[in-house]
């Protein structure tokens, strides 16, 4: 969705940026057309914004970051998302994650800790057309009850273990991605098989910023 803080300049760097992304192993052609298409720069803090179709992270400000690229596209290709799923995100972020899924077709619920970033991310998905992400501000390991089941959850901070209140609120078939562990995370991909029985694969080392609890007014 090209707006006016857009640029043929920017799809131009975000056409590069794929195919950076595609040489180190993504395949999803869903992925790869939903990063061509969100506009990064207009998600990063305005003193980055000229790295901002750089394959690397950067801090948005409240100690977060706004993912690398690579990163984005990593989990959302173990997602598995198909148009019409119900996502949950934990960790809204800087809301480039969000804005990714959406340019794919789901519908995305997602939880944000920091009530400065909350309020700082609602506003710009409004203006840059995103206004359908349902953005919620809470603790994320407490996830949205109140919402659930889900298709999928995508957790973007590093949980020390796997949040029990999340599972409960993946739907049977459904499948979470997260990155668990403390000094450095694997990349973990759950699929609930039935009610009780899950199944878990681990897809490689990260390093994310901590999982946290509780809410920053």
């Amino acid at each position: 969705m090209l707006n006016a803080n857009d640029s043929f300049r920017h799809i131009g760097l975000r056409n590069r940026l794929v195919k950076e992304v595609e040489k180190k192993g993504i395949t999803s052609k869903s992925v790869l057309e939903a990063i061509g298409r969100v506009p990064r720069h207009l998600f990063m803090d305005p003193s980055f914004v000229h790295l901002a179709y750089k394959d690397k992270a950067f801090p948005i400000g409240q100690g977060q970051t706004i993912s690398q690229p690579y990163t984005v596209a990593f989990q959302s290709s173990l997602l598995e998302v198909t148009p019409g799923c119900k996502v949950l995100e934990i960790g809204t972020g800087s809301g480039y994650q969000a804005a990714v899924l959406a340019e794919m077709g789901v519908e995305v619920y997602s939880v944000e800790r920091q009530r400065k970033l909350y309020e700082k991310t609602q506003t710009l998905l409004r203006k840059t057309g995103y206004k359908e992400i349902r953005l919620f501000l809470g603790d994320g390991n407490l996830g949205l009850p109140d919402e659930a089941p889900f298709d999928r959850i995508i957790v973007t901070a590093g949980a020390e273990s796997v949040p029990a209140g999340l599972l409960v609120q993946l739907a049977v078939g459904g499948i979470m991605v997260l990155p668990v562990g403390v000094k450095s995370q694997t990349m973990i991909r759950i699929k609930r098989l039935s009610e009780d029985d899950f199944e878990q694969e681990k897809f490689g080392d990260f390093a994310f910023v901590p999982l946290l609890k509780g809410i920053v007014k």
